[in-house]
């Protein structure tokens, strides 16, 4: 998200997390600092490919709780992380998944992330709006949680509260709820978060 009052208007929703894009090629990238920043919802902070060092820095200056690794971040770029003393848990890794997709590449992640994202494989970094079949989970078998990303619209509570994983944690709602980027329909958002 990008707009105070815009925040205000979706954190009143309850959400667990609200996300900041620091991916300059992403029209939702935060150029600067919004007027309000959420302050019961957790903010996470997405970036693709960057250094540690910047993504740290915007750790300081937002209070991110959560980073979310959405490039080609390696299991030993989030033990730098760690090492600089971000917390494990506050890792989110993001996996493109495709009928191709190999879920023992994940395997040396685990215990170095507290949650994973699944979103669909696309060309566009940082995610691309699009779903995928979310059978291919039935592959996943780690223990760490998930959440699931890829297209998920205000017509999918049908679909969601039909499928079940135990280590699904919950879903990234983005551009489907969105007025343009960056800008969230706070009414159509209620009305999804009710019903589901």
């Amino acid at each position: 998200m990008k707009y105070g009052d815009n925040i205000r208007d979706v954190e009143a929703l309850g959400p667990d997390m609200i996300g900041f894009i620091f991916y300059r090629k992403s029209p939702r990238f935060v150029s600067e600092m919004p007027s309000y920043l959420p302050v019961k919802s957790k903010k996470a902070g997405v970036f693709v490919n960057a250094g540690p060092e910047e993504i740290m820095s915007k750790v300081d200056e937002y209070r991110l709780d959560y980073v979310q690794l959405h490039g080609s971040e390696s299991p030993s770029f989030c033990d730098e992380l760690c090492a600089l003393g971000l917390s494990c848990d506050r890792i989110i890794k993001a996996f493109n998944i495709s009928e191709t997709f190999d879920f023992s590449e994940m395997d040396d992640y685990e215990g170095r992330c507290g949650l994973f994202l699944f979103d669909a494989k696309s060309d566009v970094s940082g995610g691309s709006g699009k779903r995928f079949d979310w059978g291919l989970l039935g592959a996943y078998s780690l223990d760490t949680p998930f959440l699931l990303s890829g297209g998920i619209g205000p017509d999918c509570v049908d679909e969601l509260s039909l499928y079940g994983h135990p280590m699904l944690a919950g879903y990234d709602l983005n551009s489907r709820f969105e007025l343009r980027p960056g800008l969230k329909d706070a009414i159509s958002l209620k009305e999804f978060i009710d019903k589901i």
